[in-house]
């Protein structure tokens, strides 16, 4: 990307001045390299979420952006209802609440690796993964709507985890405001046989072993300890989200036009969020994020019976599940006084501070985790959320390394089996359905996750805890 498009802030932030029908400004938090290695359109998004009625303060990108579907990947952007702010169903994705939790186990690195092979088999046989996976649970319709109405409490109702979990997962693990009936039957149908599914594309489940510790007091809060073995599992809404997604953007491209709103891109598709349609699609989308929090819930007991049977020392707990993908009510300061925005968060992970209300008694203390996916055989990371990262950025981060190609160009440089092979003389192990999805997730089809992690702690968006190294992968 052309670095005079910018001012340069901060040696992490660059910002890009109102020009044309930007509301606000735009502003981009990467280092040098990786704002150089942006595409154009990551420039061209930022700015046009910039135009959209009712935006507060910025339009944001963090250091993993690239191009998305109407949003940038990477993009946060806050509006206000009273000021005429809108919903953008594009500003959220299709996979609605995509996001990662993290189970710790207490073993170490050694115990695991005894039985490496033996775990792997065990959770690519007991974990469903790939396009179009289903799973055991199937759902009637009243058990669908208390599904989509409960999340992960109404799994944990039926018995897919404890009680305990719900409080290390975001919204206490069911985001209130669900409307199951806003939700159509063809979204209902596609998720009736995908719970407890890990779906395709970048989704995974990933055992890891805790490389280093860069914050020792933090990591001991999360009990997080060099040495010992972590669970990660990155999944999101399945054909549910990505259905309600498709229905509603066609739908606000309409209902643009009806309110008089001019859209910069066709894919910027919003509604008024006090309109008729803007209340329908946060219904149905809190619905989704239900949906979502609910399925790693029961992911998470799944994995739990494998690692009873192949390591039955092991004690998963969880140490926390946020969502990337998402829209929500939060309160935040702007100029001095509270007030609510609607803050949409595109493949970015919320980031709240030490001392905030939301996060549970134990965790307030260092922040919310952040949980950053790298990319297959890559590290991944936990963080913790900054009180500086309220102002920069509505209390945002990155969410994982970012793509720095397409998969269709992943697939003409790598083949599955050759990824596969050159992980396991690493002493990774690959389970996946689709060879060809392997190639499209090959390691290299990514930005450098170490850069990217290492902007978003400089830029004071979020600070490293601890580094992760995979040992197995089951990948969709």
């Amino acid at each position: 990307m052309d670095l005079t498009l910018f001012s340069r802030n901060s040696g992490y932030a660059w910002e890009i001045s109102p020009h044309g029908a930007m509301r606000v400004p735009a502003v981009i938090y990467a280092d040098e390299s990786l704002v150089r290695a942006m595409d154009h359109k990551v420039y061209e998004q930022v700015c046009n979420v910039a135009m959209l009625p009712g935006i507060v303060q910025a339009s944001y990108a963090m250091p993993d952006a690239h191009w998305g579907y109407g949003f940038p990947i990477g993009g946060v952007a806050a509006f206000d209802a009273g000021e005429g702010g809108v919903v953008s169903a594009g500003g959220v994705g299709f996979d609605i609440s995509c996001g990662v939790r993290c189970l710790t186990t207490g073993l170490q690195v050694d115990a695991v690796m005894a039985v490496q092979k033996a775990l792997a088999d065990g959770l690519y046989r007991d974990i469903p993964a790939g396009l179009g996976s289903s799973g055991s649970i199937r759902l009637n319709p009243a058990a669908m709507d208390a599904m989509l109405s409960g999340g992960a409490r109404w799994a944990v109702e039926q018995g897919y985890g404890v009680a305990a979990d719900l409080e290390r997962t975001e919204e206490r693990g069911r985001m209130s405001g669900a409307q199951p009936e806003c939700v159509s039957a063809h979204a209902k149908q596609r998720q009736r046989d995908e719970m407890g599914t890990l779906g395709s594309g970048n989704h995974y489940l990933e055992v890891q072993q805790i490389a280093e510790v860069y914050d020792s007091d933090a990591a001991r809060v999360m009990g997080l300890r060099e040495g010992e073995v972590v669970v990660s599992i990155h999944c999101g809404s399945r054909g549910l989200g990505h259905q309600i997604g498709t229905e509603f953007l066609k739908r606000m491209v309409m209902a643009a036009t009806q309110h008089g709103i001019t859209l910069p891109d066709r894919e910027l598709a919003c509604a008024p969020i006090d309109s008729a349609i803007g209340r329908e699609y946060l219904g149905a989308m809190r619905a989704g994020v239900n949906c979502a929090l609910a399925n790693r819930q029961i992911l998470t007991h799944l994995v739990r019976a494998v690692f009873a049977r192949v390591l039955p020392a092991a004690e998963l707990a969880l140490l926390y599940d946020v969502s990337h993908n998402t829209c929500k009510v939060e309160e935040h300061m702007v100029a001095g006084r509270a007030r609510a925005l609607h803050v949409h968060r595109k493949g970015a992970t919320r980031a709240f501070g030490p001392g905030h209300p939301a996060l549970p008694d134990a965790l307030r203390p260092t922040g919310q985790p952040v949980l950053i996916g790298g990319s297959m055989g890559t590290a991944s990371y936990v963080l913790a959320g900054t009180q500086a990262g309220e102002a920069l950025s509505w209390s945002s981060a990155c969410h994982g390394a970012g793509r720095a190609m397409s998969r269709h160009q992943a697939g003409k440089i790598w083949r599955g089996r050759q990824v596969i092979d050159e992980l396991a003389a690493r002493g990774i192990l690959i389970r996946s359905p689709s060879g060809r999805g392997v190639a499209e997730e090959a390691p290299g089809a990514y930005k450098d996750v170490n850069a990217v992690v290492d902007a978003a702690d400089a830029a004071g968006l979020a600070r490293k805890v601890a580094l992760l190294e995979p040992l197995v992968c089951i990948k969709g």
